[in-house]
Formats: structure tokens, C-alpha cells, sequence
């Protein structure tokens, strides 16, 4: 769930009888955003109770945790559609539904063989595939981290030829994904260049190089919580499970495996192991087979569309978005509780979109703009719904103008709450606003000067960084939109005990904070669809999102 070209911009006065959004400039050039009175009685159909008794019904034990694919998740969706319906929504999913349709594909493992010099190795414990089922013997080749960056004299393969081989790779840098980070040192401005020529991260310069497939070395972190972790890689019963991908949505294209030490020490042999700080050939030859019945299983997002009411505007799109899935249930979890219901993640979110929708259903006067509605599958399995959402799109997403992200803003920091998993909780009137400062002037000062004449909320920018080591900009829906050019605000209202827990319970849930976070993304939603211009993006993007535009 990171972040520079400065645009002087001119904000405009104007009046219209859907909105009073009027921009004039003051000494310092800040945009001020007036809130009527009738903007403020729309923005009061939202309400404590209402939100609660959505949340009670989607976070309830009968979703079973909402995990993607499941019955509970259709269930919730049926229940968000149904809704949209009896208000008037317009769909905007598959073939005039509210649902955008993909499909997972489950993997149920009959076999697997890892052959190493002769010796063999057990799936699941000593490793598992991340893709590809087969890859034929090859000579392995120890490639260190795997990276090239010109920039910093960095060639991961110098005095190795790996051709028709099997890279290793490995790093003992801490890393929040499985694959060697960037090397020490390595900036953003370092990875800005073109990929392929300038840089390229291991899997990439594999591929570039010719490699048969790659071969990752758990780092110690992995390896110590491999206990705990593995069944996120092999599924329920030593399988796997994706999004079903294709061409144009990118899935590593080199078989890859993820291997523990035991296996690289099988790899290597002599006097050289995975922690050498040069590149050279193993003398080992490796091979992979894998033989697994698959599964094709639906599941959706949600998308509907609230008509605006200019003639020329209603064709642009301010999206409002959400995550509806959970993680589901754990049989062998301690104590009786074995669902994760998700009430914060997100359940708040979800309710919280679905309460927008229904205070537009209300309103005595529609928008300028019209306002899309997402609400995506599978964000706790890497950001699947809204990837697939932005690859695939249902409507024209070069239209949408800007997106607000909504995860986890259900939890509040009691005073003399001492537990160091809930340090970072924000408290009772303060919420911690992502991306709004980053990609476009237009939308920071609309978000700022919305709350500052409404609720005036804390909006606590700690996060709002690239370089934030939580990386929360990367870590929710809002990014596959910005992958998109889309400007983007993530509202969030931090991380605690019960964060992928099963203790992520209704009861603890603050609605009077819910309420009063949800009445001000409606009016900002509001306040953008009047704009005159849609928000340009006129500032620096970071790395991530710059090459991928």
C-alpha cells in the first residue's frame, strides 16, 4: 500500500447548481473549496449506523472471510449488486451485469520431482514452483543477486555465460517480495532509464540473457518463516493458486523456482555456495517436472455507474474503489476462531464505497461527472482485480480522471493503548492520506482544501513517500491505477493486532471515525466531479510508475 515537476496552475471561480466547488487564489496560490449547505446535507446520508449494519453482514462469519475465489465473496458480491440495482445504478460489468467475470486457476499437485546432481528433494518443504511446470536439465549457473545497472557498474552476470542454463540468484538483504531487492545503493533515479538497456531486475536479465529458468535461494527471512508462510505458495493441497493470466497481463515468463538452503547446497558443492560474492558455473546439472490437475474457478469485481448530468463531462469518470475480499478461514488456526472476517480489510472499505454510492442514490441533483464504482476480488492475492480491472477494462479507462482508494479505515488508537502492533494506529479524528501530494496538483489541493472546509480531519501524510519502507503506496488497488496514468488518493487508517487476524471483528470497529472518513471522500468525489479540467499528472512519477507509462 511511494513518490517529483511542479506545474504552476490557474484555479478557477465558478458556480454551478450541482456543486459550490470554487477555486479562487489566495496570498500563497491554495486552492479553497467551498461546502454548502446542500453539499453537507448530501454528505449526511451517510451514517454510522447504516455503515455498521452493511459491515455486519459482510464481515459476518457467513462469508467464511471473503477469500477469492469463494461462495462467501459471491455472496458479498450478489449483496453490493443487489444494492446498486434497487438504486438505480447502471451496470457496467460483463454483457450488461454488475460483474466483471475472471477466473482463477487452481493447481492440485499428483506430482513433482526436483533433480539435483542425482539427489532429490520434497515439494513443499525443501521448495516450490513459482511458474512454469517443466524445466529439462541444465547446467546451473550462480548469478548472485541476479541484477544490472549500468548506471552503478553492476553485472550480475559478468564472466558467466548462462545460455540454455539455470540461473541461481540470491541475496540476504531484507526484501518484502520472494526475489533478490535491488542491490545496495541502487536509487530510484538509477532504475529510471530503460529497462533492458539500463537496468534489469534478475527475472529479466534472465530472460534477456537466455537462461532456461531461474532458481531463487530463499533469503534467511524466508527460510525462517517458511513453516508459517509455505501454504501461501502451495495452496490447499499442495497446489497453487492465480489469476488466470495471459500475453497482455504479465506473468513471469521463465520457469522459476524457490529453493531452501538444503537445495542450494546441493546446487554448489566445493568450496563456492550461494553466499559467494562472484558469479561462476555450480558443475551441477538440475531438472523439473511437475504434474498437476487444474481448475478454471470464477470469481468478479463489481463495477456499476452513476450518471452525471453535463452533457460533455458525464463521458469522464471520477472511480471510487474498494477491495471486498478477506483471506478466508484456517482450519488449523489456534483456538476456536478459524475466520478472518476482514471487518477493517476491508470491510470497512467496502461499506464505506457502497455508503458513497447510496448518498448519490439520494441526492435531489446528480454530479457533473459521472462517478464509476469498483469494487475489486482478490486484493490480498497481489492486487489481482484492480490489475485485471486496468488491463481489461469494462469501460473506457482513459476517461477516468482520478481514483479514491479506500482499505482499512475502520480502527482507532486508544490513548492509553500501549501494544507495539497498534503504534501506528491513527487516532479518533486522523487518517493517513497516500498519494494525494504525489502525481497531481490539482487532486492534492481538492483533497486538502475538501477536508479543511468540511470534517478538517487530521491528514496525516507520513506515508505519502516513495521511498516510505512500508510501501504502502505499492500495496493496495490505488496502484494499478496509477500504473494507468490515473492520479490517485488512498485513504488508511493504519496497521494493528488484528491485521490478518482472526480478532479483525465488527465490534471493534470505530463508526463514528468510519462516518466521518467516508462523508469526506464523498465530497472530495463530489468536488472533482466538478471540475471544469480534469486533474492533470504534473508531477514526477516515481520509477514504477514512469516506465510502465
Amino acid at each position: 500500500m511511494r513518490k517529483n515537476l511542479i506545474v504552476l496552475f490557474i484555479l478557477f471561480a465558478f458556480l454551478v447548481p450541482q456543486s459550490a466547488l470554487a477555486f479562487s487564489k489566495d496570498e500563497e496560490n491554495k486552492a479553497v473549496v467551498t461546502i454548502t449547505k446542500a453539499e453537507r446535507r448530501m454528505a449526511e446520508a451517510i451514517t454510522a449506523d447504516r455503515l455498521k449494519s452493511y459491515l455486519s453482514y459482510i464481515a459476518s462469519d457467513a462469508m467464511a472471510g471473503r477469500d477469492t475465489p469463494s461462495p462467501g465473496l459471491d455472496a458479498t458480491a450478489q449483496f453490493i449488486a443487489l444494492h446498486l440495482k434497487l438504486w438505480g445504478f447502471k451496470p457496467a460489468g460483463d454483457d450488461g451485469t454488475f460483474f466483471q467475470k475472471m477466473y482463477v486457476k487452481k493447481e492440485s499437485l499428483v506430482s513433482a520431482d526436483l533433480n539435483v546432481g542425482g539427489s532429490k528433494f520434497k515439494y513443499g518443504d525443501d521448495y516450490v514452483k513459482l511458474s512454469g511446470d517443466v524445466i529439462p536439465s541444465a547446467p546451473l549457473v550462480f548469478v548472485r543477486d541476479g541484477w544490472m545497472v549500468k548506471s552503478k557498474g553492476i553485472d550480475a552476470y559478468e564472466g558467466v555465460d548462462v545460455k540454455d542454463k539455470l540461473v541461481v540468484v540470491y541475496s540476504e538483504q531484507p526484501s518484502r517480495g520472494i526475489a533478490p531487492p535491488r542491490p545496495e545503493g541502487v536509487t530510484d533515479e538509477d532504475v529510471a532509464g530503460e529497462k533492458g538497456v539500463e537496468w534489469a531486475d534478475p527475472a529479466s536479465y534472465a530472460e534477456m540473457k537466455g537462461a532456461k529458468g531461474i532458481v531463487v535461494v530463499m533469503s534467511p527471512a524466508i527460510e525462517q518463516r517458511w513453516a508459517g508462510i509455505k501454504g501461501f505458495f502451495m495452496g490447499g493441497d499442495a497446489g497453487i493458486e492465480g489469476l488466470e493470466r495471459n500475453s497482455r497481463i504479465g506473468a513471469p515468463n521463465l520457469p522459476t523456482l524457490l529453493v531452501s538452503s538444503k537445495v542450494a547446497k546441493a546446487m554448489f558443492g566445493g568450496d563456492k555456495d550461494h553466499k559467494s560474492d562472484k558469479s561462476f558455473e555450480t558443475g551441477k546439472n538440475a531438472s523439473f517436472k511437475m504434474v498437476t490437475n487444474l481448475e478454471r474457478i470464477p470469481t468478479q469485481n463489481v463495477v456499476a455507474i452513476w450518471e452525471g448530468s453535463d452533457p460533455v463531462l458525464k463521458e469522464e469518470m471520477v472511480a471510487i474503489g474498494a477491495h471486498y475480499d478477506h483471506v478466508g478461514t484456517n482450519e488449523n488456526a489456534r483456538g476456536d476462531d478459524k475466520i478472518w472476517n476482514g471487518a477493517d480489510d476491508d470491510g470497512s472499505g467496502t461499506v464505506g464505497v457502497l455508503s458513497v454510492a447510496e448518498a448519490l442514490k439520494s441526492s435531489p441533483v446528480r454530479p457533473r461527472r459521472s462517478v464509476l464504482f469498483v469494487w475489486h476480488a482478490g486484493e490480498e492475492k497481489g492486487l489481482w482485480g484492480s490489475e485485471y480491472f486496468n488491463k481489461y477494462p469494462t469501460v473506457d479507462i482513459k476517461k477516468v480522471v482520478a481514483q479514491l482508494n479506500i482499505d482499512m479505515i475502520g480502527r482507532s488508537r486508544a490513548k492509553d493503548d500501549k501494544n507495539s502492533k497498534n503504534k501506528d494506529l491513527t487516532g479518533p479524528n486522523e487518517v493517513y492520506v497516500i498519494g494525494s501530494e504525489m502525481m497531481s496538483t490539482t487532486l492534492g489541493a481538492v483533497t486538502r482544501e475538501t477536508n479543511a472546509g468540511y470534517m478538517n480531519m487530521s491528514y496525516n501524510l507520513k506515508y505519502d513517500d516513495p521511498k516510505d519502507t512500508n510501501r504502502f503506496f505499492f500495496r493496495s488497488d490505488h496502484f494499478n491505477y496509477a500504473v494507468n496514468g490515473i492520479p490517485i488518493v488512498f485513504w488508511f487508517t493504519g496497521v494493528h493486532e488484528d491485521y490478518h487476524q482472526p480478532g479483525d471483528e465488527v465490534e471493534k470497529i470505530d463508526f463514528q471515525k468510519m462516518e466521518k472518513i467516508v462523508r469526506t471522500i464523498f465530497l472530495t468525489a463530489w468536488e472533482l466531479t466538478a471540475l471544469d479540467a480534469r486533474p492533470l499528472v504534473d508531477k514526477a512519477l516515481p520509477p514504477e510508475l514512469s516506465r510502465r507509462n
